[in-house]
């Protein structure tokens, strides 16, 4: 017959939450985004977040299998706000002369944040892409434009034009448009016109994922713009005022893990710890004693080392109980019981605890 007696100890930075996955829900009922939205933070958590690949299959699964046959909702969203470069507001700052005939502004594939300019027509662009651009000296109400022909990016252009002239072409009216077109000689140039990249989530998700289809995504006069899921499983925006059905999300509610580490005193002769026997009498143990503090709704299990051993000894010899002249059995499970505060979804203080094995 051995003696054992353990000791829990954890350390609240061992508490730690398990993943909850989200999990989507199709509503087939056609509403505006903004109802959808409103419908989904009401019965569930918000409209459709998703933040990888794999929630990505997730969604798409879950709509397969409600084998919808249009557009859905999901809850990304664009604020349209157009600005020039040199931060220009008031009379002319609303002027546009978009390339309508090819449906710009068409935010394709969506990635398009920036305005170039093609034979006096408007077009949003990349603004990674390389292209020769217009600049401006003299004022913002008696502009003289300039064309240079170095090749850059929108950010890099707006860079040099304001080291050496005041800021790329802001264009107010069609005089000065076409004054751009004119030095531009039929070349794509950038002009000062473009809208900030920001892309939100209805929950506040951070926007970092993306599944754009690659083509076109009319905009033309929207405040606002909405995406939806089309029937390939990919990304496209619309209108917010079209109706579609949606997919809305949840969150399971969060569990909490956790890691607690033992510190066992065996009395002589020595136990073997890792036995399957002694294992199962310790756990037992270790449940009882939560039965009797009033702790339910918890499950509890040994964690194996990665080399496959539940316990192993730190290499000192452990004192036993008999060496501990000055302590009884009694008196460890008393002092620890008075600081015992087990429940897994918040704290875990100190258990101690002795059973006899074998």
């Amino acid at each position: 017959m051995q003696r054992i007696l353990l000791c829990v100890c954890c350390f609240s930075g061992w508490l730690v939450s398990t993943c909850c996955p989200r999990q989507y829900h199709y509503v087939d009922d056609a509403k505006t985004w903004t109802e959808a939205q409103s419908y989904c933070q009401q019965t569930h958590t918000d409209l459709a977040s998703i933040e990888n690949t794999e929630e990505m299959k997730q969604l798409n699964s879950t709509v397969s299998s409600a084998a919808h046959s249009s557009e859905l909702w999901i809850g990304l969203y664009s604020q349209i706000r157009w600005r020039w470069s040199d931060g220009l507001t008031g009379s002319g700052a609303d002027y546009r002369n978009w390339d309508t005939s090819e449906y710009e502004p068409d935010f394709y594939s969506g990635v398009q944040f920036c305005v170039s300019s093609l034979k006096g027509k408007w077009w949003d662009f990349q603004c990674r892409e390389k292209l020769q651009f217009i600049c401006y000296r003299g004022s913002q109400m008696n502009p003289e434009f300039d064309l240079v022909d170095k090749e850059m990016s929108w950010s890099d252009a707006q860079r040099y034009c304001r080291e050496n002239f005041l800021d790329l072409a802001t264009v107010k009216n069609d005089g000065e448009n076409q004054q751009v077109h004119e030095k531009a000689q039929s070349k794509r140039v950038w002009i000062g016109l473009h809208r900030e990249p920001h892309i939100y989530w209805s929950d506040g998700t951070n926007y970092s994922f993306s599944n754009w289809a690659s083509g076109m995504n009319p905009f033309r006069g929207m405040s606002k713009i909405c995406a939806a899921l089309t029937r390939s499983g990919e990304w496209k925006t619309l209108s917010c005022e079209t109706r579609l059905p949606f997919v809305c999300y949840s969150l399971p509610t969060p569990v909490k893990r956790q890691v607690v580490k033992l510190t066992v005193h065996v009395e002589d002769p020595p136990v073997d710890l890792n036995d399957s026997a002694v294992k199962a009498e310790l756990l037992t143990r270790v449940k009882e004693q939560l039965k009797k503090k009033g702790v339910g709704g918890v499950s509890v299990r040994w964690r194996v080392q990665p080399y496959g051993k539940l316990l192993a000894g730190d290499g000192r010899r452990k004192k036993t109980l008999r060496e501990k002249k000055n302590v009884s059995k009694a008196f460890l499970l008393e002092s620890c019981d008075s600081q015992l505060n087990f429940i897994i979804h918040t704290s875990f203080s100190q258990l101690c605890l002795s059973t006899d094995v074998g």
